[in-house]
């Protein structure tokens, strides 16, 4: 079972950010990135749930102010990385650090805007240059929508995409777009794989894309 990041992980890029009237109204708090500065991963989700007060520890982003930090989702990813051999290496994050209520259900979560994205992509830019990862996760459509939007790409069918790496030059890493977790279950299986298989899976990817980048350095070099 993965522990909940330290608060003192917090990577916060701004003492507060008010972009998206909307999302100001909504949130409790920014889930802002958190992981070690200079991660072989930065894993990328949409946004933050709601977040559930009653949790141990696992309360979610919207209320710790850590992203990927839900029972469900948040548990689910950093179970992921850390069978995939990367505990403790991965760098956590949202392409939209605050909860985007449903106004039908307030404790739900809403697709954010397109403005949404675009206002907090500067925050996710300055998070992937920072760290400088080997690969960029990005968990779900609209994660790795948000991803290929840096590079000014659109994604065309994501289930075709996921495990299928595609070089970022703007943001210097490789995208490896993953099934969201809160699917997992449902779509690893439709996509042939078991979860031990899918887990070798990334992991061998993440590894051919380490040396893909190695093979790069060493020939600028």
């Amino acid at each position: 079972m993965p522990t909940v990041p330290d608060p003192d992980d917090r990577n916060a890029l701004a003492d507060d950010c008010r972009r998206c009237p909307a999302l100001t109204e909504s949130r409790e708090c920014i889930a802002w990135g958190n992981g070690p500065p200079d991660a072989t991963l930065v894993v990328v989700g949409e946004a933050p749930a709601a977040g559930d007060p009653d949790a141990d520890r696992w309360r979610g982003g919207n209320l710790t102010g850590l992203a990927y930090t839900s029972r469900r989702s948040g548990r689910k990813v950093r179970e992921l990385v850390a069978d995939a051999g990367h505990a403790g290496d991965a760098y956590y994050t949202n392409a939209v650090k605050c909860f985007p209520a449903d106004p039908d259900d307030p404790g739900d979560n809403r697709e954010p805007t397109a403005e949404e994205r675009a206002n907090c992509r500067p925050y996710l830019v300055e998070e992937v240059r920072g760290v400088n990862p080997d690969a960029v996760l990005a968990t779900g459509k609209h994660a790795t929508k948000s991803v290929l939007a840096v590079e000014g790409r659109e994604l065309d069918g994501f289930l075709d995409s996921v495990l299928d790496p595609v070089e970022c030059r703007e943001l210097d890493a490789t995208l490896v777009p993953l099934v969201h977790p809160s699917y997992q279950e449902v779509w690893i299986g439709r996509l042939g794989y078991t979860r031990e298989e899918y887990v070798s899976a990334v992991r061998e990817t993440v590894a051919a894309v380490g040396r893909a980048d190695g093979d790069s350095a060493r020939l600028d070099g």
